[in-house]
C-alpha cells in the first residue's frame, strides 16, 4: 500500500489538487489501483447553501477524471519520482477518448480507480480503466494519453511580449509594421 506521503514524493500535486489518498495496488508497467475518499469539505463545495440538494453535491466530472489521472501518474512515475515539475520531466495530458460517466459521485463515497497501461511508445503512455464506488461503475476511460517531457522544454518565456522594463527592444525582434489600410472601394 502506498500512502499519501509516498504519493507526494512521486507527484507534484498538493492541496487542493492532490486527488488520490492511497494506492492499493501497483504493478509497474502494468496496472495500479487507488482510492479517493470524497468529502463535503473539499473546495468545490465551498459556499454550498444549506438548501443544496444531493444533486448539487455531485463530484465534478473533470475532477473525477483528474483523480483517476493521478493514479496513472503514480503508475508511470513510481520508479522515477519527480515532485518538483520545474526539474526533470513533467507529465502532460495528451488527450482522453471514450470517457463515460455512469453514476454520480457524492460526499461519503470512496472511489476506487483502476488504471491499466495499455501501451507505451517511448515517453508516451496510453491508459484505460474505470472508477468504481462499491460495485457500481462511476466512470470508464476508453483511452487516455499522457506523455513525459523535459521540464526545461516547458520553462521558456513567451514567444513574443513586451520588453522587460529598462531594456531596449531588439529591432530585429519587432513585429513587422502593419499593412496600410485598403482603399475604400466606393
Amino acid at each position: 500500500m502506498i500512502t499519501v506521503d509516498e504519493i507526494k514524493r512521486v507527484l507534484p500535486h498538493r492541496y487542493p489538487m492532490l486527488l488520490v489518498d492511497r494506492v492499493t495496488e501497483l504493478v509497474p508497467g502494468e496496472r495500479a489501483r487507488g482510492l479517493k475518499a470524497v468529502t463535503c469539505n473539499e473546495p468545490w463545495y465551498e459556499g454550498m447553501p444549506d438548501t443544496a440538494s444531493e444533486e448539487d453535491y455531485h463530484y465534478p466530472w473533470t475532477v473525477l477524471i483528474e483523480s483517476w489521472c493521478h493514479v496513472a501518474g503514480v503508475l508511470v512515475a513510481w520508479d522515477r519520482p519527480n515532485p518538483d515539475v520545474r526539474t526533470g520531466k513533467a507529465m502532460l495530458l495528451g488527450g482522453i477518448t471514450d470517457a463515460e460517466f455512469h453514476r454520480p459521485v457524492v460526499p461519503g463515497d470512496v472511489v476506487e480507480h483502476h488504471v491499466r497501461l495499455a501501451r507505451q511508445v517511448g515517453e508516451t503512455f496510453v491508459f484505460e480503466g474505470e472508477s468504481l464506488v462499491g460495485d457500481e461503475t462511476a466512470l470508464t476511460v476508453g483511452r487516455l494519453t499522457m506523455t513525459m517531457r523535459p521540464a526545461s522544454d516547458l520553462t521558456g518565456g513567451p514567444a513574443a511580449g513586451p520588453p522587460a522594463p529598462g531594456t531596449r527592444p531588439d529591432p530585429a525582434a519587432q513585429p513587422p509594421a502593419a499593412a496600410p489600410p485598403l482603399a475604400d472601394p466606393r
